[in-house]
């Protein structure tokens, strides 16, 4: 795409990294499906395996199908680089040990994914990398978790389930104040609806697998770097000094503004290779194509969804950020798209059933539902629904599920593009058997 004009995010969703193919002409995006490339020299391989000439190698490092969505999302994220990952985990886990070692500490918002806070709590513990993790409502929390070796704060824009709303900006200047990035996971908000950026975080990621897939076929994972954070700041001597792993060179003087990505490919993924296959990349990208338009129903039904049952006798609470009685309302004013004169929401919202034993009423509404599925994702285009307590959050401690916020008469909605009318009357009967 030329650099003489500021598309929107539409144009960006359908063109970025994309151009016809050059030998057939083909306008879609095609499968590159192959482990290796053909070089053109000895000299030529040589250069690549040395860094010094741009191009492809093996596919466990790049793809030219996999480069397309990497570029696609840098550019609706507006981020300098990106490196596509197998799925969402893999790209948490690369983003992290691209900048973490053993003895190294993370803060995190206690509100997170429960994988995620598996993965950091127990998986990163046995590397011998600590994890605090700290109720974001109060920003104070994080920086008073800071310590001497700790080298990444960590939350989520839109927390998964609590659909709690995190001040980015007053985050990220914590942790600018102690020279540390601030990672952000945007996937439950998606690009379209924040940019982290535009807060001050200093890395994105993504599970491709939710709402830039948007239709529940294909797992992947996204990093996305700003360019913006000083790596040479003293804090992170991998990014500056020779790589051990890869000739010696030196990523951020090598690279500059994309050198934290290089070293994600070249040392970690390249090395532990939870690398996104080709056909994988492309199907994200079919999604990807309709994303401005799917976060937008996604967030009207959502909308409509939570002020339906604000109102519903046989419902005990309700929480969704695009509501302006919630609490996260405001925040959700200055870091989201506006839609029809509010925030979006995203998807995601929660609620409890009005019973005398709520975990048990919410099982049977999600046993009672017609068309709304249950099983363990979000994002899909068709609406979702399941009970964290017992699923997503199972392998928490009664302790660690209060931290997160997930109570036991929660219900998790991912709600879809369905015709609003149909999940309402869904809802709606699945609620009176529920509580009969």
């Amino acid at each position: 795409m030329t650099q003489d004009r500021n598309y929107g995010f539409g144009t960006r969703a359908i063109h970025a990294g994309a151009v016809p193919d050059p030998v057939t002409g083909a306008r879609a995006t095609p499968i590159h499906q192959t482990t290796s490339f053909v070089f053109d020299s000895a000299e030529h391989a040589a250069s690549l395996f040395n860094l010094q000439t741009f191009g492809n190698v093996y596919s466990r490092i790049s793809n030219p199908t996999v480069a397309v969505l990497e570029e696609r999302v840098a550019a609706l994220e507006g981020g300098r680089a990106a490196l596509a990952c197998s799925t969402g985990m893999a790209a948490q886990m690369t983003a992290l040990l691209a900048i973490l070692k053993t003895g190294d500490h993370i803060v995190a918002a206690s509100t997170l994914y429960g994988g995620t806070v598996g993965q950091l709590g127990v998986g990163f513990a046995r590397l011998g990398i600590e994890t605090t993790f700290v109720d974001p409502a109060d920003t104070e929390n994080f920086r008073r978790a800071i310590r001497p070796n700790t080298r990444a704060l960590y939350g989520e824009t839109i927390g998964n389930p609590l659909v709690n709303v995190l001040d980015i900006e007053a985050v990220a200047k914590v942790a600018h104040d102690h020279g540390l990035p601030l990672v952000i996971d945007n996937t439950v908000a998606s690009p379209y609806v924040c940019n982290p950026f535009a807060f001050g975080a200093d890395i994105v990621v993504h599970s491709a697998t939710k709402y830039l897939g948007g239709h529940g076929t294909t797992m992947a994972g996204v990093i996305v770097e700003s360019g913006k954070f000083n790596w040479a700041n003293g804090n992170f001597p991998e990014l500056t000094e020779p790589s051990a792993a890869y000739h010696g060179v030196k990523f951020y003087e090598t690279f500059g503004d994309f050198g934290y990505t290089m070293k994600a490919r070249m040392e970690v993924n390249r090395s532990f290779g939870a690398t996104l296959a080709p056909m994988s990349a492309w199907l994200i990208l079919q999604g990807i194509e309709t994303l401005h338009l799917r976060m937008q129903a996604h967030s009207r039904n959502a909308l409509a969804v939570a002020r339906h049952l604000q109102q519903h006798p046989q419902v005990a609470w309700v929480n969704y950020p695009g509501l302006p009685e919630s609490p996260y309302f405001a925040l959700a004013q200055k870091q989201f798209r506006s839609l029809d004169g509010g925030p979006m929401g995203s998807g995601i919202l929660t609620f409890g059933i009005k019973a005398t034993d709520p975990a048990k009423a919410g099982e049977r509404f999600i046993d009672a539902c017609e068309f709304l599925s249950h099983l363990a994702n979000i994002g899909d285009a068709k609406t979702l629904v399941i009970h964290p307590a017992s699923t997503t959050h199972r392998q928490l401690s009664e302790a660690e599920l209060a931290k997160a916020g997930v109570s036991a008469d929660m219900v998790r909605l991912s709600v879809g593009i369905e015709d609003v009318e149909d999940i309402l009357w869904d809802i709606d009967q699945a609620l009176n058997k529920a509580v009969a």
